[in-house]
């Protein structure tokens, strides 16, 4: 009985052994996997790459298959050598064949640390190289559109401008619509390389810079408003809201209190013509300067050319002293007076009828008499032939 007993324990002894003996993997034997980076970042979306050596220290040739272990859901990867994609390598004893690994994180990819291994078999024989992978950000699949600086401000004149980004995170090419939602009379266009343009196009994980022009209507109030914009497909879209703080309006008038822009002088003389300068807008007008266009040999003069600061709806009279030349002709001629501010500019044409001096009149009926008076002395004198 105890025979039988030693003979039973034995045999099952014989049979666990034997199980651990199938179970246990070795390494190929001489055969090592070596990369300087074991460690790499990566964002969703993006492709790594390792360079990884096979070195085979034996005297004898070494054949293998190789595969990525623990490789996270919807991670893929390709494994090449000199550009061409591998399914079995074969390496000389005491050499080295390069090869090159590339793994791709998905655009939904979940951030954090993944522990990835490449292994070698020769069928019966492993040999592994671990491969750590930190993704640094969250992933996912959709359209992205932003921008660092939302906000901006200028007067109801300004043109906003804004750079955006449009990011396609999804995992095919995408037609995105490009579109906005402002109120009417606001201005809203989108540049691509300096092209205006109403749709793009856009590879999967790639992105694009855009230049977002703003206008606002004429008569836009001071303020803060919002200009929504929104990058679409079918099946994929992103919206932004920028932002537009308008400061107030600028707006500038010159004209005469009566708003009669005409008079009459005479050569050589002198005229006063009393102007009115006015902030039409919702905005102080600092340095607002005003000058003439005259005719040539024309002179204008103003009791005050700049005005220091001007508040809306505030209005300055100002003094200008035009001289018509002694040699004027009679006729109809224009000066053009003009305000101006760095914001906003105003003109006035004002028309001048020109008479000619009495004096010259006088001179004019002289000389015509004093010739009448010559030709009947010389038909006296000398009589008709």
């Amino acid at each position: 009985m105890l025979k039988r007993n030693v003979i039973a324990i034995f045999t099952i002894a014989i049979l666990v052994c034997s199980l651990l003996h199938v179970n246990r993997t070795y390494a190929i034997e001489g055969v090592s996997l070596f990369t300087s980076y074991t460690g790499i970042s990566a964002t969703p979306g993006e492709t790594i790459n390792y360079q990884v050596d096979v070195i085979n220290s034996s005297s004898s040739i070494k054949s293998m298959t190789f595969e990525l272990e623990d490789l996270p859901k919807d991670w893929t990867y390709k494994i090449s050598s000199n550009e061409m994609d591998i399914k079995e390598l074969s390496v000389k004893g005491n050499s080295e064949t390069p090869i090159s690994v590339d793994i791709t994180v998905p655009q939904n990819a979940k951030m954090g640390d993944n522990n990835i291994k490449l292994v070698a078999t020769d069928g019966s024989s492993k040999s592994t190289l671990n491969l750590a992978v930190a993704v640094t950000e969250q992933g996912s699949y959709k359209t992205e559109l932003t921008t660092e600086q939302a906000n901006l401000e200028g007067h109801s004149e300004s043109t906003f401008s804004y750079t955006v980004t449009l990011n396609n995170k999804t995992a095919k090419k995408q037609n995105y619509s490009l579109s906005t939602s402002a109120d009417d009379g606001w201005v809203v266009r989108f540049l691509s390389d300096s092209n205006s343009v109403t749709s793009l196009s856009l590879e999967p994980n790639t992105s694009k810079d855009l230049t977002v022009e703003v206008t606002p209507p004429k008569t836009i109030e001071k303020g803060t408003y919002e200009i929504p914009i929104k990058a679409s497909t079918a099946d994929s879209k992103s919206e932004l809201k920028l932002e537009a703080v308008v400061t107030g309006t600028f707006g500038l008038e010159i004209s005469t209190p009566s708003g009669v822009l005409s008079d009459d002088m005479t050569a050589g003389s002198e005229k006063s013509v009393e102007l009115v300068v006015k902030n039409t807008g919702t905005t102080s007008l600092n340095d607002v300067s005003v000058s003439a266009n005259a005719p040539t040999n024309w002179e204008v003069k103003f009791d005050e050319e700049k005005i220091s600061e001007l508040k809306p709806g505030k209005t300055k009279k100002v003094k200008a002293k035009i001289s018509a030349p002694d040699d004027a002709i009679a006729g109809d001629y224009v000066t053009t007076f003009t305000a101006s501010a760095d914001e906003a500019t105003s003109e006035a044409t004002f028309r001048i009828s020109v008479e000619t001096s009495t004096l010259w009149g006088i001179v004019a009926v002289l000389i015509i008499i004093a010739v009448i008076a010559g030709l009947f002395f010389i038909t006296r004198k000398y009589g008709r032939r």
